[in-house]
């Protein structure tokens, strides 16, 4: 009988290596973003709109921050919850966009509600520590941002998706919404959390102050906490802030919020955001912390301070140019009869179905190579976005423009 060739052997050690690993681990799913994000990485000419960032670097005053943090020797250890003084800055930054965090209480926001993290993704999964694991229900309002199937499977918690509907409104228009009835459906006894995703990546849905009140009166109903991903609150296009859960919910409510700085002020890279949560947790979510990352770095941690300081300006233009290029994508994509969609009410994504395409996974590797486009492919999404690919429109508008050329061309070849 013949040796095993070193090939079989190195191959029967990963896969007894592999059967060690814990279930939870083993089911983190792949990022169907990154796999065609790997695929075209580095190509020349192509111009790239799968990933949710734009293509502004990090604004020089949040630079100059970050240096002179580190020039001052800021390069210790610091508070797990995060630094005093950005605290205190998110506090002035939420009363300046929200007023106040409880619909029926004059009380301020107090830097006790608010916790500094490795940006949004390290604040989705606290909270999902916080609130979830084995042998839990979570209800996810889907298409959905794939990290939340991510981090709640490596959790062990069961996710449950509740696809939202598209139906036509008064102009003959698509749009996005929520149906509660299905919602409500799909409740069990073990469901612990609602994740609510509004302004929403990958659909641009905009949840309603209506539709919010509906939420968390099903939550209060059914004994839930909400897990709010208002990240994009403020890339709204119908004029001032999407509608948030603090317009509508009361101090006893359980809501835990994501927030994030990578999309405002475009500091994706630097992995910088913030969970806020009931003060009571604070030491709980300290620990956490503490036993996850240690805290935030000193330096992103002023540079964030910046950002909330003196970053409107920037932001106000961020905003125009989205708004400009959003504009440029739809009027192009109307003009292709077999590309279907709603027009995003808010964030920096078009999803879109393109009639006679079932494989919208074949079809983002396909604009890659073929047309120079990179898209996600809404199968990354969950079961509801399967037909959809996903377009981030967070890019100067004369390349949208020329995106839109692109995508043209490819379907008349």
């Amino acid at each position: 009988m013949a040796a095993p060739t070193p090939a079989r052997v190195a191959e029967d050690l990963t896969q007894t290596a592999l059967r060690s690993l814990r279930g939870e681990a083993l089911a983190a799913p792949s990022s169907g973003i990154v796999e065609v994000f790997n695929h075209g990485r580095g190509r020349d000419g192509l111009i790239p709109l799968w990933v949710g960032e734009g293509d502004l670097p990090a604004p020089g005053f949040v630079v100059e921050a970050m240096i002179g943090s580190i020039e001052a020797g800021e390069t210790f250890y610091t508070h797990q919850r995060g630094i005093p003084e950005l605290r205190e800055a998110i506090a002035r930054y939420m009363a300046r966009i929200h007023s106040k965090p409880f619909a029926n209480s004059a009380e301020p926001f107090t830097p006790k509600r608010f916790f500094v993290t490795v940006g949004g993704m390290h604040a989705v999964q606290i909270a999902i520590r916080l609130l979830a694991g084995a042998g839990d229900d979570v209800l996810v309002l889907t298409p959905a941002w794939p990290n939340f199937e991510g981090a709640l499977k490596v959790s062990g918690a069961r996710l449950i998706e509740i696809p939202l509907q598209t139906k036509m409104d008064s102009t003959g228009r698509q749009i996005w919404s929520l149906d509660l009835d299905q919602l409500t459906a799909a409740v069990t006894p073990a469901a612990k959390v609602l994740v609510v995703n509004s302004p929403s990546n990958p659909t641009g849905w905009v949840a309603t102050r209506e539709d919010l009140s509906a939420l968390l009166a099903f939550a209060r109903r059914h004994d839930l906490w909400i897990i709010a991903d208002e990240i994009y609150g403020r890339i709204s296009f119908d004029g001032g802030r999407a509608p948030s859960f603090h317009d509508v919910m009361d101090e006893e409510d359980r809501v835990l919020f994501i927030q994030s700085f990578s999309k405002n002020w475009a500091m994706t890279g630097l992995r910088i955001g913030w969970l806020e949560a009931p003060p009571c947790f604070g030491e709980i979510i300290e620990n956490l912390i503490q036993y996850s990352t240690s805290g935030v770095a000193v330096p992103l941690q002023r540079a964030a301070i910046a950002a909330l300081e003196e970053g409107e300006a920037f932001f106000q233009n961020q905003l125009k140019r989205l708004a400009e290029s959003r504009a440029i994508l739809c009027d192009g994509l109307r003009r292709i009869d077999r590309v279907r969609f709603a027009e995003p009410q808010g964030a920096f994504y078009l999803f879109c179905t393109i009639e006679g395409v079932t494989d919208t996974r074949e079809l983002a590797f396909r604009w890659v190579d073929e047309a120079g486009v990179g898209v996600a492919p809404g199968t990354a999404f969950g079961a509801g976005g399967r037909d959809y690919v996903r377009i981030c429109f967070a890019r100067d508008p004369a390349r949208i423009a020329e995106a839109v050329r692109r995508i043209e061309t490819w379907f008349k070849a």
